[in-house]
């Protein structure tokens, strides 16, 4: 397979006013049969939101749903009993498994909400539904390289009903992440700041790089710069 790149401006792109959204696979009016996902990993949606407005109550069934706050607070509520406000570096995780109702918006008058929403599906379908949160601690604020979503929960992470983890890559002052991919699983990577060299390519904010390829994959950067790295079953 080797390394495939998908670029920012390739993404779909939706402005609503209150709502500036780009998606990396086919979502909502974004139809694009050869961008439907990658294995389980469903949906990356990077949305602006105006301040004081959002998503009103709705519904999601059969889908693991986590949402990655950059910038920003996030309000959350839903038919489970929870509400929470998020802010950036925090993570809340939403099993809809057998159906929840949520909404989400952005409490602030005065500040836009920057995120990112990602879809994965779940190992099975009619999961009990749960929500989590997570916030890390300060040794994992200061790593290049977290595990902040697992089937497993290990290294502290928030967990999902599917073999994926999700890695949150950050670097101060630019340097090398590897990750090992193993036989048989599949890396997705999202650039959410900065700029990365990936085996002689240059990725620039809002690009991804895909791959198949067991092995060592280096992201390197020469400053600062963010981003999520999927493995994926």
């Amino acid at each position: 397979m080797g390394f495939k790149i998908r670029r920012s401006g390739e993404r779909g792109f939706a402005d609503h006013g209150w709502l500036v959204a780009r998606h990396s696979f086919s979502f909502a009016d974004y139809h694009d049969p050869a961008h439907m996902g990658f294995r389980s990993l469903r949906v990356i949606n990077q949305d602006i939101v105006a301040p004081v407005a959002g998503f009103p109550p709705h519904g999601h069934r059969d889908m693991e749903i986590f949402t990655y706050v950059l910038e920003g607070v996030i309000e959350h509520r839903d038919s489970l009993g929870n509400h929470a406000q998020l802010r950036p570096g925090q993570i809340q995780v939403m099993s809809a498994g057998s159906g929840v109702r949520h909404s989400e918006y952005n409490p602030s008058k005065t500040d836009r909400l920057h995120l990112i929403q990602v879809w994965i599906e779940p190992e099975r379908p009619g999961l009990r539904p749960r929500y989590a949160e997570w916030t890390p601690t300060p040794e994992q604020l200061a790593a290049d390289k977290v595990l902040i979503i697992s089937k497993d929960g290990r290294e502290g992470s928030a967990t999902i009903s599917q073999d994926a983890d999700v890695h949150r890559v950050k670097t101060l002052a630019g340097g090398v992440v590897t990750h090992e991919l193993r036989a048989g699983r599949g890396l997705w990577f999202q650039l959410i700041a900065g700029e990365v060299d990936v085996r002689g390519v240059k990725l620039s904010v809002g690009d991804a790089v895909l791959t198949e390829d067991p092995g060592a994959c280096s992201f390197k950067s020469s400053g600062p710069m963010e981003a999520l790295l999927f493995d994926l079953a």
